[in-house]
């Protein structure tokens, strides 16, 4: 089953290389807006804490929902701007959370010591690819954006410069701080 998982993960990392145009190219600073705005999957997924989250216990915040996984280059260069973003975001009814593509916790948390800023947001495992199935994740980075109700109302393919002030200008409109 793991390895399943893990070549399932792999073509979605070869999928976000050819997302991303150019490995060195600056991340994009937009979010696309899913006009269906369906609810979000209530998944359980373990963090790498050892606790369980319940995606539905985070209604009546915005939450930023970033699938990633340590061998892949965009995401990578992206979890620096999510930490920024998550700090910039501190005291407001806001959530990050990262969840890893499948891979064994030792990978996950080494890769946390490595980044600077260090993500203190709350990082979940997907090791059975669920929560990646769940949400109809085809290529990673993939970012989603859940509103109070927990509705899926904005996503983005491929990196992003999450702390980019028209980012965070949406977020902070979807939270009702203009």
């Amino acid at each position: 089953m793991r390895l399943d998982i893990r070549l399932a993960a792999a073509s979605l990392g070869l999928l976000a290389l050819c997302v991303q145009p150019a490995l060195a190219a600056e991340p994009a600073q937009t979010l696309t807006p899913v006009p269906e705005r369906a609810q979000a999957p209530d998944l359980v997924l373990e963090a790498v804490d050892g606790a369980n989250l319940r995606l539905s216990e985070l209604r009546g915040k915005v939450v930023v929902v970033n699938f990633w996984a340590t061998w892949c280059p965009p995401c990578r260069r992206e979890m620096p701007a999510l930490e920024r973003l998550n700090r910039l975001m501190r005291g407001q009814p806001f959530a990050i959370v990262g969840i890893d593509a499948g891979e064994e916790l030792e990978d996950v948390l080494a890769f946390r010591g490595s980044v600077d800023p260090a993500p203190s947001f709350r990082l979940l495992l997907d090791r059975e690819g669920k929560a990646l199935r769940a949400f109809g994740v085809s290529g990673l980075p993939t970012t989603l954006v859940l509103d109070r109700e927990g509705r899926i109302v904005y996503k983005a393919l491929g990196a992003r410069q999450c702390d980019h002030p028209a980012i965070v200008a949406i977020l902070r409109s979807l939270i009702g701080n203009r």
